[in-house]
């Protein structure tokens, strides 16, 4: 009897296995893919509160960002600097391979390769290499995205508004780090294109709602674009969906829980997860210990993230002329946007009265 069967092994699943197996449960982690290193779905951008409160693995982390560009529809631009680092991208799938090892280290059962089938009373069926198999597990964890099928199984709140990205990786010539932004609803309707540069490489992607545009075609087109930014050989491409519809509802019921993507955990405006990743599964953790889910609410989370919401369906109706209009004026609201400490809500403290580890 597993005390947690966690679902999924990106960066909530890992992080929820790890804490649980550290304070002395019991914990199957299972994901489908045979390895962690490919394919990764996440640009991997991660914001200074993240990499100051959590244990993330320095050396895989790139360079330090502080200088932003945004451009408008005609690509014109606004230049903005931080007065300290903001931003780092990650090397996820060394990332990934560390937070394994630290599971590992822990006491996880790690089953790759393994398809999640159904979750019954404590009862968890598996097809893993063609052969079907049965665990038992007190609780699980949904950590298996922005379509979970824990959550489909459990009869919780599923994502209904997404996103679909897709990103090249390119060799780039040395630069200084930073962070390109493009608003043009051609090319990215209802999110944006953008260059995240760590000096050695560059990713190049763009993102938006998928029946509004063909994201092979937007992407090709956008490179050709921006070739006087950044430009190289493709090293990787990546793609998926993101969730934006802010945190869900019901995330929880007596059987288990959901992180992450699948929790909705996601910025409604920025499309950022990682940290509400590692944020949601400090909270997700403790009440899985306590054997108490009545805590993990959603709906707590949900007034927090009302005018990001506002934003982001102004952000899914403005047309490119009223974005070029007004993109002399942006200026203050992209440093709140971008340089504000403001993230996902440190649940694991504010909620310790719900959830405290005995």
């Amino acid at each position: 009897m597993y005390d947690a069967a966690v679902i999924g092994a990106g960066l909530a699943g890992l992080r929820t296995a790890q804490l649980l197996a550290q304070r002395g449960a019991k914990v199957l982690l299972i994901d489908r893919k045979d390895s962690l290193a490919a394919p990764v779905h996440t640009t991997g951008i991660f914001v200074r509160k993240t990499w100051e409160d959590f244990p993330l693995p320095g050396e895989q982390l790139g360079p330090p960002i502080r200088d932003v560009f945004l451009y408008s529809p005609a690509l014109r631009r606004l230049h903005l600097t931080a007065e300290r680092d903001e931003f780092r991208i990650g090397r996820m799938q060394w990332i990934y391979a560390s937070m394994l090892d630290g599971c590992a280290r822990a006491g996880v059962r790690w089953m790759p390769s393994t398809r999640f089938v159904a979750f019954h009373g404590k009862r968890l069926e598996v097809i893993r290499n063609g052969r079907w198999g049965l665990h038992e597990a007190r609780f699980i964890v949904g950590a298996d995205g922005a379509r979970s099928a824990v959550a489909q199984q459990l009869g919780l709140d599923c994502n209904s508004e997404f996103l679909v990205g897709l990103e090249d990786i390119v060799d780039a010539p040395r630069g200084t780090p930073a962070l390109h932004c493009f608003l043009d609803p051609r090319l990215a309707p209802g999110y944006i294109g953008w260059i995240a540069s760590d000096g050695e490489t560059a990713h190049i992607g763009v993102a938006g709602y998928r029946d509004r545009f063909d994201p092979a075609s937007a992407l090709g087109a956008f490179r050709r674009r921006v070739r006087h930014i950044a430009d190289g050989r493709a090293i990787e491409r990546r793609g998926g969906l993101i969730p934006v519809g802010g945190v869900l509802r019901r995330i929880a019921n007596e059987h288990g829980l959901l992180v992450g993507d699948a929790a909705g955990a996601v910025s409604p405006l920025t499309a950022g997860g990682l940290d509400g990743a590692m944020r949601l599964s400090e909270l997700a953790a403790s009440c899985i210990l306590n054997h108490d889910l009545r805590g993990y609410d959603g709906a707590q989370f949900q007034t927090r993230f009302v005018v990001r919401r506002w934003m982001r369906t102004a952000m899914k109706l403005t047309p490119s002329f009223a974005i070029e209009a007004a993109f002399a004026m942006l200026a203050p609201l992209a440093r709140h946007i971008f340089f504000n400490r403001g993230s996902f809500p440190d649940v694991a403290m504010e909620d310790s009265q719900l959830c405290s580890i005995p």
